[in-house]
């Protein structure tokens, strides 16, 4: 006998009326009529608000909050994050023109990421953000920037830890990494700093993503602080900013189960009194990006046919893997596993069928659901795929085989 499979976790941040979604307290067939066509991309301001509460609540009061943007971009959604979070995070010159269009001061954006260019050097100077550096090539350039032009140079060093964020769904430290610099040659490069007289401002610190275990984050959280007080003896000067990552994941998939809070929570609020101690000019940042925004948007598309192929049901949207790759499995995942995915307007209907869902794209890559049991649906019926608030249509294949882009919009 087969075991029960493993269910989705309850998604519970949009509520049914009627048997449609309502997102926004719009029922989700208005709101689409509203927006004029399908597919687009929703984001709901109430469940963004919700989780900064939570976490506010949660957390130490000295935990600074910053948003990373590139979880997702869209400028009206940037412009509510800067009333809800005391920073954000970019990874590019056009992402700082998103975050200074945002209205967020200057001095809480900072700037991370290989490969900078001369040109985004030289803006992120003039706008008086800071840089976190990432090799010394890169310290050299801005060093011979900010001389030739006069300006100032706020840099922070961004770290390679010599340990990982362990049940991460992305390692981003730890071995061999193309991000930060290796913690063994980071006393180096502050010496460096110091010699030039640069506005040193603090440590990065971040070894991976989307983790849904407390005690795996914890470890690290510990681990990078244990870091960050043996790197600030070599400092030129007393560490401003502590950014400690974040990590903090989300549920996506069968089994998946929310991030448990409390033992984090705990464990800052016991470490930090040692950490303000020894550095008590310090500002400790958490960087969240999926976790504040990820679970507050919604991918809709309607069904254009509905077709049986040798015993099996598919609908196809007009939706799919170039408007959202993360929900068609090509975004990382070894084994492709299905997102949380509904039939909007049709939540409580019966008979549910076995069906797969796929997008208008001539690949056999292009599915957004595989063989998920749902209500029955009919075409013009919308399907929304959960979980899409962060990393969803700036991270896909947009121009591929030359379909209409996704709308975006903020309720």
């Amino acid at each position: 006998m087969n075991p029960t499979p493993p269910t989705h976790a309850p998604m519970t941040q949009f509520p049914v009326a009627d048997g449609c979604l309502v997102v926004g307290g719009v029922p989700i067939a208005e709101l689409a009529q509203r927006v004029g066509r399908t597919p687009f991309y929703v984001y709901d301001r109430a469940p963004i608000a919700a989780r900064v509460a939570t976490l506010r609540a949660a957390l130490p009061d000295a935990i600074r909050l910053h948003y990373a943007i590139k979880a997702n971009p869209f400028p009206a959604l940037v412009r509510y994050m800067t009333t809800l979070v005391d920073g954000l995070d970019v990874a590019s010159a056009g992402e700082l023109q998103v975050a200074l269009a945002a209205g967020m001061a200057p001095g809480a954006i900072s700037f991370a990421g290989p490969g900078k260019t001369p040109a985004e050097l030289a803006r992120a100077l003039a706008a008086g953000i800071d840089i976190h550096l990432e090799s010394p090539a890169e310290l050299e350039r801005v060093i011979a920037l900010a001389e030739r032009a006069g300006t100032p140079a706020r840099v922070a060093v961004r770290v390679n830890p010599d340990f990982e964020l362990k049940s991460s769904g992305m390692k981003m430290g730890g071995g061999p990494k193309a991000f930060g610099v290796d913690a063994e040659r980071v006393p180096e490069l502050l010496r460096r700093i110091g010699a030039a007289g640069l506005h040193f401002r603090g440590f990065h610190i971040f070894s991976g993503s989307q983790n849904l275990h407390a005690a795996a984050l914890v470890e690290a959280q510990g681990q990078t602080f244990d870091l960050a007080l043996r790197l600030a003896e070599h400092a030129p000067s007393p560490v401003e900013v502590l950014n400690i990552g974040g990590g903090f994941g989300i549920p996506f998939f069968p089994g998946d189960r929310p991030l448990d809070l409390a033992p984090i929570a705990a464990h800052l609020a016991a470490r930090l009194p040692e950490v303000q101690a020894r550095l008590p000019q310090a500002e400790v940042v958490l960087e969240l990006g999926r976790y504040l925004v990820g679970e507050a948007g919604l991918y809709v598309a309607q069904v254009l046919d509905r077709k049986e192929s040798r015993g099996e049901i598919f609908l196809v949207v007009d939706g799919g893997l170039h408007h959202h790759l993360a929900a068609s499995g090509n975004f990382g995942q070894v084994i492709r596993r299905n997102y949380p995915v509904a039939i909007a307007n049709r939540m409580d209907a019966q008979p549910r069928e076995v069906v797969t869902i796929v997008g208008p794209l001539c690949t056999p890559l292009d599915v957004l659901a595989q063989r998920m049991e749902l209500p029955r649906a009919a075409l013009g019926d919308l399907v929304a795929v959960y979980q899409s608030g962060a990393y969803g249509l700036t991270a896909s294949p947009r121009a591929f085989l030359g379909h209409p882009d996704a709308l975006e919009i903020l309720v």
